[in-house]
């Protein structure tokens, strides 16, 4: 297995043309730069600051395959079977764990949501299954399993390092030719009739033919730039820690509360990693984090797994969501704007889980390929007029901006 390179090797010159420039250095980007390199294009990676210094940069990032639409599914179950061979493509131990992932359901009605979806998983491949309160409590023993009405589970689901994924698929890239330049901030794209001749960086002009936008929730002004309306947002979620506790915690699946969004698992060294979405978060690029955060985190403890109520919070950090209005990616090429310009951004929570497809996806989109995932529906054109967005699939599953499902943006 290959060690990807320091993120110090990649400060220095950048190169007077790319084929493709891929703007945005976290899982995103970097998978998609890996798939296009290894695919033989000429690919040059920029990112502002440090390479998963975004929303990526996180210490754990949830893998899973459990969605409530057939193209979600596909793009986790797909992103599922890379990170399991990520140790021999591109080549890079990321930390992969997968004690699955447990959504504990309030009500009868998300009960039967929920086994309508993982019906729908299952056709798709995926083993995800409803539990009764026995099972529930066998898996983690923290939680009060009579105040829910049932879970759901699947036991491939799990979480891995986003600076291991992000490190190995830069390193992977430039094994296959790719230039990674880092502390590059790209601040146009330079056009010439109806093709890009260029982008603009504060190092200087690099002539290019396309570009790739993955640039999370940093994607609007440079979208515009570009002459696209990508409708994506920043909002601020926050994390905890416990410290080592005594005695440790017992192999715990990623567990989410689907009523409050509150979610736990086991974290290293013998710890806890706690969170929940604050629904009050207004929209802005804050990523400080606010101990004043934890009384609405202690009281969705209270609620689900009460032994844990007072349980001490070491410490925590707080990172950005790229979200969308109806909450799910956006995916495609554009259409309407001079030249080639690709994106893979708004992913609204799901980025890290699905970049390996994605990667695929985009490097197949840019070769005239159809992609083995039909990605159609989360084109940014279901944006384009004031009606309500067309959903990312045609199936009736697919969950709207007024109606949480289990892709949830609660982690």
């Amino acid at each position: 297995m290959t060690s990807p390179r320091r993120p110090a090797d990649r400060r220095g010159p950048l190169p007077a043309r790319a084929e493709v420039v891929v703007v945005g250095g976290g899982a995103l980007g970097a998978s998609v730069a890996f798939h296009l390199a290894e695919d033989g294009v000429d690919v040059l990676l920029l990112e502002a600051e440090e390479l998963a210094s975004g929303s990526s940069g996180k210490p754990i990032g949830g893998v899973r395959a459990q969605f409530s639409d057939p193209a979600n599914v596909d793009l986790g179950n797909r992103s599922l079977d890379l990170y399991e061979d990520f140790a021999a493509r591109p080549g890079a131990d990321i930390g992969l764990q997968q004690p699955g992932y447990l959504f504990l359901l309030p009500g009868a009605d998300d009960v039967a949501l929920f086994e309508e979806s993982v019906a729908m998983q299952n056709e798709h491949g995926v083993t995800s299954r409803m539990l009764g309160h026995d099972e529930v409590r066998r898996l983690n023993p923290y939680v009060d399993a009579d105040r829910y009405a049932g879970a759901a589970y699947a036991a491939r689901d799990g979480f891995a390092y986003p600076h291991a994924v992000v490190e190995g698929y830069a390193a992977g890239a430039e094994r296959h030719g790719a230039t990674v330049r880092t502390h590059v901030t790209v601040q146009d794209v330079e056009t010439r009739g109806d093709a890009v001749v260029a982008v603009w960086t504060d190092q200087g002009r690099v002539r290019t033919g396309a570009v790739v936008l993955c640039t999370g929730a940093w994607t609007r002004d440079l979208a515009t730039k570009a002459g696209l309306d990508l409708p994506v947002d920043p909002y601020r979620r926050q994390i905890g820690f416990t410290p080592r506790l005594d005695p440790a915690p017992p192999r715990i699946p990623f567990t989410i509360d689907y009523g409050t969004t509150f979610y736990f698992h086991n974290a290293e060294p013998g710890g806890l990693l706690l969170g929940i979405a604050d629904p009050e978060t207004p929209i802005a690029f804050e990523r400080t984090y606010d101990p004043g955060w934890l009384p609405l985190l202690r009281g969705a403890i209270g609620g689900c797994a009460p032994g844990l109520t007072d349980v001490p919070v070491a410490r925590g950090w707080a990172g950005l969501y790229e979200m969308t209005p109806d909450h799910n990616a956006l995916i495609g090429e554009a259409t309407g704007v001079p030249g080639r310009v690709l994106y893979a951004t708004g992913f609204s929570g799901h980025g890290f889980l699905q970049a390996p497809a994605v990667g695929e996806v985009v490097r197949d989109l840019y070769a005239g390929r159809p992609p083995a995932i039909d990605v159609s529906g989360f084109s940014a054109d279901r944006f384009a007029a004031d009606d309500e967005p067309t959903p990312p699939t045609t199936s009736t599953r697919t969950t709207s901006p007024g109606r949480r499902g289990p892709e949830a943006n609660i982690i």
